[in-house]
């Protein structure tokens, strides 16, 4: 049985460890030719390699989001190789947790341009190509955070930035067969929530357990509940669902 992304191409940033990954690998196994772009050189080799010897179809390369060049340059490349860009997912992400008295500048710009300036790039480069083909969904991964969390002011403030920027797509692109979504993730096991376990100065497991226990559906996320959220907007199918925040989170509230 042919999968649901069956001659589709997606472009995922960010996406060769963490929920970026677990996304690229749901595409992939259901027929999407996928391309990603990372600054993380090791780990996009890892991925790349793991997902070609399943016989996946990939493109991968060293990009920087916050480069507009280098954004435009490898969706171009993806377009070229594969024929069409039908699927853009903004997963790139950094934290640069503090509290905000001791949050620096560069705390701050760097979150800011990775999150916010990084799916903005990224969406401009993407869209000419879904304009033309009148067909693209454009998937923006935000977070719980968005409502406000403890020493990320940095993080909270891009995460809600991004759902402006996706209900602002849905009104500007809707008109072409682009639809612009949002997933939220609660907490999810990842690299990235194992650097605020560091951070805080507690064990993972326990960072994992405290958290469960705030969770009404009594686990924590893994990076496959937010591909199965990304996979649902991605879907031809959901051509009347755009500009839509959906909190993936075991429960009603971050």
């Amino acid at each position: 049985m042919a999968g649901r992304f069956e001659g589709r191409t997606a472009f995922i940033t960010g996406g060769s460890r963490g929920i970026g990954r677990g996304i690229v690998e749901l595409l992939a196994e259901e027929g999407a030719k996928v391309a990603l772009i990372d600054v993380n050189e090791e780990a996009l080799q890892q991925t790349t390699n793991d997902l070609k010897e399943k016989g996946y179809e990939v493109f991968s390369k060293v990009a920087n989001v916050v480069d507009y060049e280098q954004v435009e340059n490898a969706v171009k490349e993806v377009n070229e190789a594969f024929g069409s860009i039908d699927i853009l997912v903004n997963n790139a992400g950094v934290i640069r947790d503090n509290l905000l008295f001791k949050m620096t500048d560069s705390d701050w710009q760097t979150v800011m341009d990775v999150h916010l300036k990084g799916s903005f790039n990224a969406a401009k480069a993407v869209q000419k190509y879904m304009v033309e083909q009148k067909y693209g969904r454009i998937i923006n991964i935000s977070s719980t955070s968005a409502l406000g969390n403890r020493g990320q002011a940095n993080y909270a403030a891009a995460k809600a930035g991004l759902q402006g920027f996706t209900k602002t797509l849905a009104i500007e692109l809707g008109k072409y067969g682009i639809t612009s979504n949002s997933v939220a993730p609660g907490f999810i096991e990842t690299e990235m929530t194992k650097e605020t376990a560091d951070r805080i100065g507690i064990k993972f497991e326990d960072l994992v357990s405290a958290s469960v226990s705030m969770i009404p559906v009594n686990r924590s996320g893994k990076p496959a509940d937010i591909a199965n959220a990304v996979a649902f907007f991605a879907d031809e199918k959901s051509s009347f669902v755009s500009g839509q925040v959906l909190y993936v989170a075991g429960g009603p509230k971050a």
